[in-house]
């Protein structure tokens, strides 16, 4: 019989680690929040796997501190949750699971897609759909018998449309044809070259290519997009239009392939452009899970997505429900989520 070793802290260590910042929270398997950390993003698609969760170790060493531990040997915790984007395929989950076995930080390890993770944050078990709407986007589906629905989320290749990302060039898109003369007239041409300093939208363009605007820095435009359309231009709230359709589109899809449509299931929306609960998005995605879902109850969660981690990771451990509520009143009252 192989003997376990025995953790420093019986526990969760929960990472979420998203294309733009990752979250690691030190759990104890009451449900009480030790230690946190906060770093960049997770980009295993660019450096590698083994690179990548190389990379979280500052993290999970300032999550120790913060917990007042010392930890130089033997097993930190009895499991690592991770819920990583760019996991979105299941061989990549593998990978990325064999990865973290390399490092002393759990007796037993598990690699999801970050859409889980909000799932299990916006749900009190395993059943449900989640859209994440961050600077990508996504959509997963949950039975309690195990059963997924799940999308690549390669972007464009598996014809995903949207996110953050996706509104900023689509945006930037049209403000340029609308500047040069191949498009039509836009005020996003005007607010996002002032919101940058630039003269022209094309000169920001340039500036992005020659490696002066850091690309990472249109995602800024999305807060622009939103400010246009409320004063009525018509590009802007068209792009606007079509996330909502984009994000009903998934949510349906797999509320269908897990047979969930004709009974009332949590639809959790999710990640920055979501979380900010733009009444222009929201109201029109509402309106559109609606008339093509009528049983789903949508609901915006506005708590770290390291929640949705480590409560997946009590799951492992068997934890019961108490352990569970204090896990949440350590986010709660202003990350709560938000029905």
């Amino acid at each position: 019989m192989t003997h376990q070793p025995e953790p420093l802290l019986p526990g969760v260590l929960a990472i979420d680690a998203g294309n733009s910042k990752t979250d690691v929270a030190l759990v104890g398997a009451d449900g009480t929040v030790h230690g946190t950390a906060r770093g960049g993003g997770f980009a295993p698609q660019k450096i590698g796997g083994a690179a990548a969760v190389a990379g979280l170790a500052p993290l999970v060493e300032e999550a120790v501190a913060a917990a007042g531990l010392s930890f130089h040997s033997g097993v930190l915790t009895s499991h690592v949750s991770a819920c990583l984007a760019n996991a979105d395929l299941p061989v990549e989950e593998e990978a990325l699971r064999a990865a973290l076995e390399s490092h002393p930080w759990g007796v037993s390890n598990t690699v999801v897609n970050d859409t889980f993770g909000l799932l299990r944050a916006g749900t009190d078990g395993p059943r449900g759909v989640a859209v994440v709407c961050g600077a990508g986007i996504n959509c997963v589906g949950l039975l309690p018998d195990g059963r997924t629905a799940r999308f690549p989320a390669l972007g464009e290749l598996t014809g995903d449309w949207g996110g953050g990302s996706g509104l900023a060039v689509n945006s930037m898109w049209h403000a340029v044809r609308a500047e040069d003369g191949r498009g039509g007239p836009t005020a996003l041409a005007g607010a996002i070259a002032e919101h940058f300093g630039l003269p022209s939208t094309g000169a920001v363009a340039e500036a992005v290519h020659l490696g002066q605007l850091p690309f990472a820095r249109l995602h800024e435009i999305v807060r622009v997009l939103f400010t246009v359309a409320e004063a009525g231009d018509e590009v802007a709230l068209e792009l606007i239009d079509r996330q909502a359709d984009e994000i009903t589109r998934l949510a349906v899809v797999a509320l269908r392939r897990l047979q969930l449509l004709d009974s009332p299931t949590p639809v959790v929306l999710g990640g920055g452009v979501l979380a900010s609960r733009q009444p222009l998005l929201l109201d029109n995605l509402t309106a559109r899970l609606a008339a093509a879902a009528p049983l789903a109850e949508p609901r915006v969660v506005v708590a770290p997505p390291v929640l949705g981690a480590a409560l997946l990771g009590l799951d492992h451990l068997g934890a019961g429900p108490a352990a569970q509520a204090r896990l949440r009143e350590a986010y709660d009252p202003a990350r709560r989520v938000a029905a």
